[in-house]
């Protein structure tokens, strides 16, 4: 029996099976508000594979971003995220997040999410009435962003969850797994028809039991892959596990050379994954280097509200001139009071480890950051798979072209969790459950303890692989070099796979390998530099007509 059938092999015992209205595999900002919006069109099941409060969007910082001021309009919101997308955006799925953002923000309002506000003055015509605290960040031309003090995303998903919780409708899952998408095809490989998605099967992490979970749609929201680099802002579980499964079963994806790095994480031993919000530097603080030294002009008319590619480059060119480990955001210049009220939980985090953001210059570097590419969908979040959806990071939707705005990120996940229910509602009598006879998951191999110090081995090798090879500088030979080892390391995971008894930390390894193998296919498809995509050996500012690199199951080897 080949290796792609093994998993399909046919059980007789029904007791592993459960079957739901919408399953949403993923417990982020976008898979909660998707939930929240069909459950009253039927059951919701929703996959978190580990913690329900971990996930990329929960640590998101800064804010929403949204055209809500007199001096701001939806115009200037579209050409400032295709300006930031170096002309890869689509124009069309520009528009219309942008133009229902204001709608979006009053949702969350309703929802029970409180942005922070000021008291408006006879200035603003308001007569004291409360208005948005909007502040602004890199490449963005006016104030627009909302937020929650330094912590909007945990703000967003907290009030989320629990709305979540208390939905009769919905059931959350913790420390669900989904390990691979059931589709018709695969059930029966010389299905000619439609491809459709008809649910998924899920390994419990807690007792090592794999489950069937079938639904009328399968809706994946399941994040990111900025663990597929060495240094990165995101969570633990930030491993693309959508894009690897929607890609195993036939759905393209596209732009995965565009992992946007940001361009001030934390630079300490003990918190090498704590963002520092482009926020503060929206307030006034200046990126200095160890001599004290303001630099980002040189690089940019812009200085440090550039957008984060011009900003990540910079930093990256600065420390290699001066061989820093590091540069530094002065946060002392603005006001003590301001920044312990404005950003508690940076100043917090900072102060106990042993930095007063208030009397010195915060250490920063880079860090692989969010997607702006993934699993190829359209406007309402479709897939090439019918009844497979993909929302938020795990989606390349068109809004982020080559380079994402700050703030539009959270914005997309509540924009597009909307689209995806919308044509839910629409088309509701095309989504019927599943009625084929679903084979259960068969187990192969042992746990050989010893050996899971070599898949530990192999995870580190492959982050080590992408941030020295695929990094914020990039040339061919680094990228072909890259692609020839991560083959190697591609088919030692193929026998892991199917020699253990199945393991969390085999599943995420199995998905980071695929997702750096796909991201370097990418990269070499892309014969120019544009955006986050720096090739030494296509400097800028010469570009290729605007196209995505696609890739295509059938076609990938």
């Amino acid at each position: 029996m080949s290796d792609e059938n093994r998993q399909w092999c046919y059980q007789t015992s029904r007791m592993n099976q459960l079957t739901t209205d919408f399953l949403v595999i993923g417990s982020g900002v976008a898979g909660l508000t998707y939930a929240l919006k069909v459950a009253d069109l039927g059951r919701v099941t929703v996959l978190a594979k580990r913690e329900i409060v971990n996930s990329n969007s929960a640590m998101a910082q800064g804010g929403i971003a949204a055209v809500l001021s007199d001096d701001d309009s939806f115009e200037k919101h579209v050409q400032d995220t295709l300006s930031a997308g170096a002309g890869l955006c689509r124009e069309d799925i520009v528009r219309m997040v942008v133009e229902q953002a204001p709608e979006r923000i009053q949702e969350l309002s309703r929802w029970g999410i409180k942005f922070d506000s000021h008291q408006g003055g006879p200035e603003e015509g308001t007569s004291g009435t409360e208005k948005p605290d909007l502040t602004r960040e890199g490449g963005h031309s006016a104030r627009r962003i909302l937020h929650v003090q330094d912590h909007t995303g945990k703000a967003i998903h907290h009030a989320l969850l629990e709305k979540c919780k208390t939905h009769p409708n919905i059931e959350i899952l913790e420390n669900y797994f989904a390990v691979d998408l059931i589709t018709t095809r695969k059930i029966d490989p010389l299905e000619v028809g439609t491809n459709e998605c008809l649910g998924a099967y899920v390994l419990n992490t807690k007792t090592g039991a794999v489950i069937t979970i079938l639904s009328r749609a399968v809706v994946l929201a399941a994040g990111g892959a900025g663990k597929v680099y060495l240094y990165t802002s995101n969570w633990a579980g930030a491993t693309g596990d959508g894009i690897a499964m929607a890609f195993r079963v036939g759905a393209r994806v596209a732009n995965l050379e565009f992992m946007q790095f940001h361009p001030t994480c934390l630079f300490h031993p003990k918190a090498n994954t704590f963002l520092i919000t482009e926020a503060l530097r929206g307030e006034g603080a200046e990126l200095i280097n160890a001599k004290g030294e303001s630099f980002m002009k040189k690089y940019s008319a812009q200085g440090s509200l550039a957008p984060r590619d011009i900003v990540a480059r910079s930093i990256d060119a600065e420390m290699k001139k001066s061989g820093a480990e590091c540069v530094f955001l002065d946060t002392p210049k603005l006001d003590a009071g301001f920044l312990r009220s404005r950003f508690p939980r940076i100043y917090e985090r900072c102060l106990e480890l042993g930095i007063d953001i208030t009397r010195q210059p915060v250490p920063v570097v880079p860090a692989a950051h969010y997607l702006c590419g993934g699993i190829l969908v359209d406007r309402w979040g479709r897939t090439d798979l019918h009844r497979l959806f993909a929302v938020g990071e795990t989606a390349c939707s068109g809004l982020h072209g080559a380079n994402r705005l700050a703030s539009n990120s959270l914005l997309e996940c509540v924009a597009y969790a909307h689209q995806g229910a919308e044509y839910i509602r629409a088309h509701y009598a095309e989504f019927e459950k599943p009625q084929l006879k679903i084979p259960e998951w068969v187990y192969f191999g042992n746990n050989d303890q010893d050996e899971f110090a070599v898949i530990h081995h192999m995870w580190d090798e492959i982050r080590h692989l992408m941030w020295n090879y695929v990094g914020i500088v990039r040339s061919n030979k680094r990228l072909e070099r890259a692609q020839k080892r991560i083959r190697n390391i591609m088919t030692e995971i193929q026998d892991y796979y199917w020699n253990f008894r199945i393991h969390s930390d085999v599943l995420e390894l199995r998905n980071i390998a695929l997702v750096a193998h796909l991201s370097i296919a990418c990269a070499l498809k892309r014969k120019e530099s544009r955006g986050i995509h720096f090739n030494i050996d296509f400097p800028p500012p010469a570009r290729l007509p605007p196209n995505d690199t696609i890739i295509s199951p059938t076609s990938f080897m």
